[in-house]
């Protein structure tokens, strides 16, 4: 039996490790083809240590390129305004659907249900003449304001406050404090491993956004960063790969630093059971 246990066990490890080596290497080639010359990347060498290796697609992409750090600090302001736009709204709905008694409520909730089966490629057009009606094509907001709140995050954040203990609220209410003071006080803070969660996904869907970016920004100083990177490509033909990956390396880099500082929290969010 110990075995046969043993056996299942290596083969487990086996696949394990082959899918891990199948994920991690891709993203890996495109760290080392960031440091090659373009000829070592056509010439179709796979290895991820070379001789040639230096610096000078990152002093290109971070120097001669001006455009490049514009749109860098672009994608940034955009995520981190459209994520912290994201996590109050999401969590203040969130907390609304799960503690607050008002005429419609559950209507609400299940109509919010049925709108997350609608694929957001649906609501482009429709997005796209509304902002234009209101000024606001060419704009910032036009990549916040439509992506201002997210339903699966509310979603998350009902299924936590549902398993909230309302004897929190209530110690809290007879200490004095109003609905207001017992959920920014109260609640939020508590609620820390969750919002976490969603602010990770939230960031990630601003900084990764290309078709919207597309089709609202025309203004080259005000790309994100995947318009950007997609513009700098069309524009040398494709041909400059080696300087594409030291771009996208550079790309990556803001979404395992938010990784690295709400990790602790993540996994604890994810499972929505609201133990504390």
């Amino acid at each position: 039996m110990k075995k046969k246990n043993s056996a299942g066990r290596i083969v487990l490890y086996v696949i394990l490790i082959t899918a891990a080596v199948m994920t991690i290497y891709p993203f890996l080639w495109m760290v080392s083809a960031s440091f090659k010359p373009l000829k070592e990347i056509v010439g179709g060498n796979m290895k991820l240590i070379s001789e040639n290796m230096s610096l000078d697609n990152y002093k290109y992409i971070l120097g001669r390129s001006s455009l490049f750090p514009k749109w860098f600090f672009n994608s940034f302001i955009v995520a981190l305004i459209g994520t912290t736009v994201n996590v109050f709204i999401n969590t203040m709905a969130g907390y609304s659907l799960s503690r607050l008694s008002f005429p419609g409520r559950d209507q609400i909730y299940h109509a919010l249900l049925v709108l997350m089966m609608v694929p957001a490629q649906v609501l482009l057009i429709p997005n796209y003449l509304i902002l234009q009606k209101m000024g606001l094509l060419d704009t910032y907001a036009a990549l916040v304001l439509p992506s201002a709140a997210n339903i699966g995050n509310i979603f998350l954040m009902r299924q936590f406050f549902m398993n909230f203990p309302k004897e929190v609220e209530e110690a809290a209410s007879i200490d004095g404090l109003g609905r207001y003071g017992r959920f920014f006080r109260i609640c939020m803070p508590l609620a820390r491993p969750t919002i976490a969660t969603q602010a990770i996904f939230v960031f990630m869907g601003f900084w990764n956004e290309f078709t919207k970016s597309m089709l609202y920004i025309k203004t080259a100083s005000k790309y994100t960063l995947t318009l950007g990177l997609q513009s700098f490509q069309s524009q040398n033909a494709g041909t400059m790969w080696h300087q594409v990956m030291a771009a996208a390396c550079i790309s990556v880099f803001p979404i395992i630093i938010i990784y690295l500082i709400f990790n602790k929290y993540f996994l604890v969010g994810v499972r929505m059971d609201g133990e504390k």
